[in-house]
């Protein structure tokens, strides 16, 4: 593996086991199906798909949330899937993710100071004073006040939790973050905010990150690279500009086409963008 790359997928595959009706033998399903990329320091790269297409599996997988049927994950040099017990612990401060609804992932009976004091007091020593003093910097970090330590999940809006939940996954100081459809349950001014805290966040830091998107327009913005995944397989896997230029598949062509009031870049368009 390359010095500079940080995550390296190989020959991914999950099946599931489906139980079949009376009489009927059980199915299985290929959600990942030999799926291989990397990830390098610093990069944003994206997994896009339409739903069911197993780009979610493949970000749980790395988060270490569910086991895959075959393959490999290496990060940072380390076989990431051998890890057991206190070893996985202690490496999961360096991959932290995202979820898709910021609605979900809060728990509602934690007051914000609570719900960022949990992963600090996991990874770090930070106690009393000390403590609520790094909260509030998480605060500030994503664009909120530090003032609001206080309040519930339900006195913010989405996109305002959505932060909140960005600065708890920032509080073990990552090394990969996985965004997992992270503003699709936003509306369209508030995903625009918070992309852009993510595309300052992982420059300021030089955190890498797996984003996972169905919208091609999204991932067009921040992400350098780029994979399309079609039922579990990796039809084509690119810089970002080439493949929104000159998609070689037409399952790619039909995704692009898809996105509302998106019209394939030019090459000129690409060269100022």
């Amino acid at each position: 593996m390359s010095d500079d790359v940080l995550l390296e997928v190989s020959g991914l595959v999950r099946t599931f086991t489906l139980s079949g009706r009376l009489f009927e033998k059980p199915r299985t399903l290929t959600a990942v199906n030999d799926v291989s990329f990397s990830i390098r320091r610093g990069e944003a790269f994206g997994l896009v798909g339409e739903s069911g297409s197993g780009k979610s599996t493949i970000g749980r997988i790395v988060a270490r949330l569910t086991e895959p049927t075959a393959g490999s994950v290496t990060f940072d040099g380390m076989d990431w899937l051998a890890l057991r017990g206190r070893a996985l612990r202690d490496k999961r401060r360096d991959v932290q993710m995202v979820f898709q609804s910021p609605y979900a992932s809060l728990d509602p009976r934690w007051r914000v100071r609570d719900i960022l004091a949990e992963p600090l007091k996991a990874y770090t020593d930070l106690t009393g004073a000390a403590l609520t003093h790094r909260a509030a910097e998480l605060l500030d970090q994503v664009g909120l006040n530090p003032d609001w330590l206080d309040r519930f999940p339900h006195q913010f809006s989405g996109g305002q939790r959505q932060r909140i939940a960005i600065a708890r996954a920032l509080a073990s100081n990552p090394r990969l973050l996985i965004a997992d459809e992270p503003v699709s349950a936003l509306d369209v001014s508030s995903q625009a905010q918070v992309l852009k805290l993510l595309r300052r966040i992982c420059q300021e830091h030089g955190l890498a990150m797996l984003f996972i998107s169905h919208d091609l327009s999204v991932v067009d913005h921040l992400c350098q690279r780029v994979g399309v995944l079609n039922h579990g397989v990796l039809e084509e896997m690119g810089p970002t500009s080439e493949i929104f230029r000159s998609p070689r598949t037409d399952y790619t062509r039909r995704l692009i086409d898809a996105v509302p009031g998106r019209k394939r870049r030019t090459v000129e368009e690409t060269a100022h963008a």
